[in-house]
């Protein structure tokens, strides 16, 4: 079995290297997805502060969540059930709660920053001696097709350590050529807590509508951060995270083993894995996925940056509370501008149900009481 397992991870690893709304109701629309872009252009002018060089230019563009009360910044998208992107929403069709209490909308609009990404890989010898690297090698390829030429994006892998394998760079080929280099994992620890919070912290200075595309089995091992810091620590940031769960993958590929399949406590931790990935998404705004097929993610990317491209920015000024060092739970519904309900129409003029995606709340800065 180890033979046969070692042969198809060297086979993957080597195969790796190829790399209107109207006022009475909304439409939602099917994403059609971004298109790639021409090769990225040697004479950017403007360049994210990157995680490794402190002295880089942030881009100016673009808003996110300031956590800093009074005024509170959100990046707010609606779908379909079936995850067609609601189009056209107007400030009026938002309405927004902070800890229940009614707020009033400051500033509204769509954003049209480029992106700006972190691509997160668990890059450990867990698994079979790396499965889980050798997935979330082979299968971030897909994510490149849908970035567009002014887009960013930086790779950093993880196992004990987190490490910037490629700076911010418009260049994607450059990030490509970085994934192709990653040969051997190193280390069985997973600490995905820390590389998550170290990479938040490296992004609080960088301008625009950042985010962070996480590959990862979600299982964290030894991090010296507690799952309770990591979102406590994670509701103060302003970046989205989106989760590529690679534990599903595993399991069916155990399952399917002579090993037999896993047992219940290794279901358990895998379980507990997944809801840990689906926390860090919805608390940030984003969105988790656990394909089990690589044909699938295409699809999941796709929806990653459809997801970044159709954000609204949403502002307000709390009215209770702005600086009482709490959490506090933002709750936004859509509605008609009479403040009913808002009825969502597919193009056939059938109800659909919605979601909203933003961050669930943020913690507030407690200020001067004389203390």
């Amino acid at each position: 079995m180890k033979t046969m397992v070692s042969a198809v991870l060297a086979i993957i690893l080597a195969t790796a290297a190829i790399l209107p709304l109207a006022e009475q109701h909304a439409t939602a629309q099917a994403p059609t997805g971004p298109q790639g872009g021409a090769p990225p252009s040697t004479g950017a002018t403007a360049a994210p502060q990157a995680p490794a060089t402190p002295q880089q230019q942030a881009p100016q563009a673009g808003v996110s969540i300031a956590v800093e009360v009074p005024v509170v910044t959100l990046d707010v998208i609606a779908t379909t059930q079936r995850g067609d992107i609601l189009t056209g929403l107007k400030k009026e069709n938002f309405r927004l709660t902070d800890d229940g209490v009614p707020q009033t909308i400051t500033n509204f609009g769509p954003t049209d920053a480029p992106i700006t990404m972190v691509l997160l890989l668990e890059f450990s010898s867990r698994g079979w001696g790396g499965f889980f690297a050798a997935y979330a090698k082979y299968w971030s390829q897909y994510l490149f097709p849908q970035l567009k030429q002014q887009d960013w994006v930086a790779l950093e892998t993880f196992d004990m350590k987190t490490r910037v394998d490629v700076d911010f760079t418009q260049n994607k080929e450059e990030v490509m050529e970085g994934i192709r280099r990653l040969y051997f994992p190193g280390f069985s620890e997973s600490n995905v807590f820390d590389a998550l919070l170290e990479t938040t912290d490296q992004l609080k200075d960088v301008k625009g509508k950042k985010s962070i595309v996480l590959m990862a089995s979600g299982v964290d091992t030894f991090s010296k951060h507690t799952l309770d810091q990591t979102m406590k620590l994670l509701r103060q940031s302003d970046v989205t995270i989106f989760c590529v769960g690679l534990g599903q993958v595993f399991q069916n590929a155990a399952d399917v083993s002579r090993v037999g399949g896993m047992g219940s406590m290794q279901r358990m931790n895998y379980l507990q894995a997944q809801n840990q990935l689906k926390t860090f998404a919805h608390e940030t705004g984003g969105e988790a996925w656990f394909p089990q097929f690589e044909g699938e993610m295409p699809g999941v990317f796709q929806s990653v940056t459809s997801f970044l491209r159709h954000q609204y920015s949403i502002s307000y000024t709390p009215t209770a509370g702005a600086k009482d060092g709490k959490f506090h739970k933002v709750k936004i519904e859509l509605v008609k501008p009479d403040g009913s309900p808002l009825e969502v129409l597919d193009q056939k003029g059938k109800k659909q149900k919605y979601v909203v995606y933003a961050r669930e709340g943020y913690d507030a800065v407690k200020t001067g009481t004389g203390d």
